[in-house]
């Protein structure tokens, strides 16, 4: 007896070992292969010739990602869509490499330090609220040039938020569950500015923290407002230790100080926070404590280097720091922008390689529960039934009767005729008639439906195990799988489908394959056999003739194929004993020559195998209904999620990561 599953012969990437098992064999597996040879292959960077270069990278891996996702469906990983690598994609890079032509600046900072004021300075007018209490803003507010002053153009720009046209300052302060952002268009504002006021990085409402970090992705430069009480703030340094890590260009503005006497202490201030976060500030900025001033749009920012040297000055000639974010090295701060948020992107902890660490992960515990199924389904041994020789050769017979032409088609044709008519009494004193099912039908359907149950028992025992004991892949899906029908249905459902199978049509179309397979592979004893066949239908009427004449006549023609039949049925009873394990003497008065003997050796071998091929296919009809009617897509989900590393979709993600890495957007 041998294992159902294993005993079938079918293809190894729908039913077979997979891959990672196999590969896990030998030594490191591919997976951590590909991960060295993807580490090496990245770290010789190549310039970037323009924008729109890395925007197709960009727009290729959003496919390629977009792909995979839909292939990794079945390990149930968290959508990619919730990640920040991959909103880094659709809401920063894929944005702002649309359009380069502009640099989203973004007022950011904690609670109460004066935001809305520094942001209504860049402004020129009161576009945000202000309070000496705390504002409260609860939105950003966008300040646009005339050029992007509508939904259509900012979309894109700011995707995660919902864009609402404001001249209203007080609608940023507004409470809600919704992540508006309020824009309003300026004609006096610089084409190439986007200014942004934000809500409370510090703030206790964790949809504050929220909105905070969309912003950080949309924006290619913070303007840092920090304060005595605000600059070693830990929310706030978390905030900028993430902005360090995308590498944003930073603008500090220490704000409410007293002048001239906090000239010696901002610098520790600020070396402390510069320290903890990680940044380097592109310019520094000292503002006074001067409400008055604030509030009228008067307050004096004054530049100050840093870091600080012995050279270093302290100007006291107030700056205008609109006129110096327009004056930015634009296309500098834009590329580090994107470098930062590629590297991001690249990143083994934090990008696109996290999420193919989690595929792989998860296709192992797919690929172990498919082992642990198909193992338990290996245990299950059963003797399958065979067809009966003699059914085999009359279809041979039948076959051969088929390639029969001319004459001798005629003179068998009439001889086989007679023998059917006379053999009619016989058929009906069997009480059988022509339309009836035959017998070795009847009797190989119902051994082939007592084998089958004896193999649905063990199935259902070792599902119902492995449910209640087996791997927690398997669990989740067996109980779905079990709590769909009741086994009762399930047999039942077999049954009639088994019932209405077409044995005698697969028997022929099996013999039909397999004799033309006779015919190509051995062309001699195909003449040699057909030769002999036009012999004997030579001979049938001279045989005819002696029957008659010794008294036996028509009867004696019709029971005697031995006689007057060809060697080719000879030969098939001879072969077919073989197989059977009787070796008979039956056919030792035939005309089979002495040669033939290799013949029937092949004969033999062509029954062995015929025998093997059939129980095959019948092995494959009940692995069908199973599939359909009780596991449905179990194995092959198993099967595909196991081997999801080895896609063309996951290789075509790494592809494009290790792409993206050799870009150098800083030369």
């Amino acid at each position: 007896m041998v294992p159902f599953f294993a005993s079938l012969n079918v293809s190894k990437t729908r039913f077979g070992e997979p891959s990672h098992l196999s590969h896990a064999r030998g030594g490191k597996t591919s997976a951590f292969r590909d991960i060295e040879t993807f580490d090496t292959f990245s770290t010789q960077k190549v310039p970037v010739q323009s924008l729109q270069d890395v925007g197709n990278a960009i727009i290729s891996l959003r496919e390629r990602v977009d792909a995979l996702s839909g292939a990794a469906a079945p390990l149930d990983i968290a959508p990619v869509t919730t990640t920040e690598w991959y909103q880094l994609i659709t809401q920063k890079l894929l944005p702002q490499l649309s359009d380069s032509t502009y640099l989203v600046v973004a007022v950011v900072g904690g609670t109460n330090i004066g935001k809305s004021v520094i942001f209504n300075h860049l402004c020129g007018s009161k576009v945000s609220a202000t309070s000496p209490l705390a504002s409260g803003t609860k939105h950003p507010t966008c300040l646009t040039p005339t050029r992007l002053a509508s939904d259509e153009l900012l979309t894109p720009i700011f995707s995660e938020f919902e864009l609402r046209h404001s001249d209203d300052a007080e609608d940023a302060l507004r409470g809600s569950d919704d992540d508006f952002l309020f824009w309003r268009e300026s004609p006096q504002a610089p084409e190439n500015l986007l200014l942004l006021d934000t809500p409370d990085i510090d703030s206790d409402a964790q949809v504050n923290w929220s909105r905070a970090d969309k912003v950080r992705r949309a924006a290619d430069v913070l303007i840092a407002v920090l304060t005595q009480q605000k600059y070693n703030d830990a929310a706030v340094k978390k905030f900028f230790r993430a902005a360090a890590e995308e590498d944003k260009s930073i603008l500090v503005v220490f704000n409410q100080l007293l002048l001239p006497d906090d000239e010696e202490y901002w610098p520790i201030w600020l070396k402390t926070f510069c320290d903890e976060t990680g940044i380097s500030p592109e310019y520094v900025y000292l503002a006074p404590h001067d409400r008055r001033a604030a509030e009228q749009n008067q307050l004096p920012f004054f530049n100050r280097d840093w870091p600080q040297t012995e050279e270093s000055s302290s100007s006291e000639q107030p700056r205008n720091l609109m006129e110096d974010l327009s004056q930015l090295r634009f296309e500098e701060i834009k590329l580090k922008s994107l470098a930062g948020a590629l590297d991001t992107l690249c990143d083994k902890d934090f990008g696109v390689p996290t999420y193919l660490d989690e595929i792989r992960r998860r296709s192992g515990i797919h690929g172990d529960a498919w082992k642990r199924l198909t193992e338990r389904m290996q245990e299950i041994s059963v003797t399958w039934p065979v067809v009966p020789n003699r059914v085999v050769i009359q279809e041979v017979r039948n076959w051969w009767r088929d390639q029969r032409t001319g004459w001798e088609a005629n003179v068998h044709g009439f001889y086989d005729a007679i023998g059917r008519g006379l053999m009619w009494p016989v058929r009906q004193f069997q009480g059988r008639s022509a339309d009836e099912e035959p017998q070795w039908i009847t009797t190989y359907r119902q051994e082939e439906w007592r084998t089958i149950q004896v193999q649905l028992v063990g199935i259902y025992d070792r599902l119902e195990s492995l449910s209640e004991h087996g791997h927690p892949v398997l669990r989740t899906r067996l109980e779905q799988l079990m709590a769909g029908q009741s086994r009762e249905e399930t047999l039942a459902k077999l049954k009639q489908l088994h019932k209405e199978s077409p044995f005698e049509e697969e028997l022929q179309a099996l013999v039909k394959v397999q004799m033309q397979k006779f015919r190509d592979d051995q062309k001699d004893w195909f003449k040699m056999f057909k030769r002999l066949d036009t012999a004997a239908a030579a001979a049938r009427p001279a045989v005819t003739v002696a029957l008659f004449a010794t008294g036996v006549g028509p009867v004696g023609n019709a029971m005697m194929p031995m006689v007057t039949d060809t060697a080719l049925q000879a030969a098939l009873h001879v072969a077919g004993d073989v197989t059977a394990g009787t070796v008979t003497a039956a056919v030792g008065d035939t005309a089979i020559s002495s040669g033939t003997s290799t013949g029937v050796r092949y004969l033999e071998a062509w029954f062995h195998q015929f025998h093997q091929n059939f129980v095959q296919i019948r092995k494959l009809w009940l692995l069908k209904q199973l599939q359909e009617h009780l596991w449905g897509t179990l194995l092959d989900d198993l099967q595909t999620a196991s081997d999801l590393p080895r896609s063309d979709e996951f290789r075509a993600v790494e592809q494009e990561v290790a792409a993206l890495r050799k870009l150098d957007l800083r030369t």
